[in-house]
């Protein structure tokens, strides 16, 4: 009897043992090492949206060494996640390409964005002004309507005022007015009331020298803290510079004894600064007492 008779069961046994070996190997191989497009683990989502809306992808394949997304309109990105936006309705295929041998495809419909009808209604007739100005100042009155004839009566002339759907007036008196705007699409006349305050207090002649400057001072002093509470800064901005200022923007301004700055770029910076206390303003004048030249201003946070 040869070798292999006589050991033929356990030849048979370690053939097989061999081979199961040799399978699950192989099964290991094919899942650790080899791959296939359908190992690829990405998401895309929503897969139907409008223009502009948010597309969201996802890739967690775990093999990936690199990854490239192509949109389908000329877009790419390397990230692992992130959004797109289409500009343009169409089909879109989506593909994840992995390792440049592995690709993956996610179908995307993207619709046109309805642009909602306007509606038929015409706009309701408004007057947008303000509810309250100063003596001289120019004041805005803007129509908001669909119409296309305007007739303004702004209440102080007792006559048809302007035709522009823009207008500006300028009251010479104080006092309370109502303001009528009349369009081809109004039956009846639209109205805005309207206060004027005085542009200043007349001095009485009896009052010190030192009272008046002290009463402009304060007259200062209260516009300037308006535009730093927020207020009208045109309404605020202009009674000043016309009132004192005899127009000039770039008058001097002091601020605490050293900052220096012109009348204009100080005024914009406390629009904007709104925390700012206005504590005491001292105002200078020209030889010839029409003009302030210099400001001098105490303020605090």
């Amino acid at each position: 009897m040869n070798y292999f008779q006589k050991n033929k069961k356990n030849i048979i046994i370690g053939v097989i043992a061999t081979l199961l070996i040799a399978a699950l190997v192989a099964l290991w191989l094919q899942k650790k090492v080899i791959h296939s497009s359908d190992d690829i683990v990405g998401v895309v989502y929503p897969s139907t949206l409008k223009v502009g809306d948010t597309l969201s992808f996802e890739d967690k394949t775990q093999f990936a060494k690199n990854k490239i997304w192509n949109f389908g309109d000329g877009t790419t990105s390397d990230k692992n996640k992130g959004i797109h936006f289409y500009n343009k309705p169409g089909y879109y295929q989506v593909t994840l390409i992995v390792d440049n041998k592995y690709s993956k495809s996610f179908p995307i419909i993207v619709s046109a964005r309805t642009v909602p009808k306007k509606d038929s209604v015409k706009t309701v007739t408004l007057i947008d002004a303000p509810s309250q100005a100063m003596q001289f100042e120019n004041v805005q009155f803007r129509a908001i309507s669909d119409g296309k004839q305007f007739t303004w009566k702004f209440g102080e002339t007792g006559r048809i005022d302007s035709k522009d759907k823009l207008a500006i007036y300028s009251y010479q008196k104080p006092g309370n007015y109502v303001v009528s705007l009349i369009t081809d699409e109004t039956v009846e006349p639209v109205l805005h009331q309207i206060k004027i305050l005085p542009a200043y207090d007349a001095l009485e002649e009896e009052v010190s020298v030192e009272d008046s400057y002290a009463k402009i001072d304060n007259d200062f002093k209260y516009h300037l803290q308006q535009i730093a509470y927020g207020n009208s800064f045109n309404m605020h901005y202009n009674y000043l510079l016309r009132t004192y200022l005899c127009n000039n923007e770039n008058t001097v301004v002091k601020v605490n004894d050293s900052k220096v700055n012109n009348f204009y770029m100080y005024c914009a910076g406390l629009q904007f600064d709104k925390n700012n206390i206005i504590q005491t303003v001292k105002v200078n004048f020209d030889d010839a007492q029409n003009c302030v030249t210099k400001v001098d201003i105490n303020q605090s946070k």
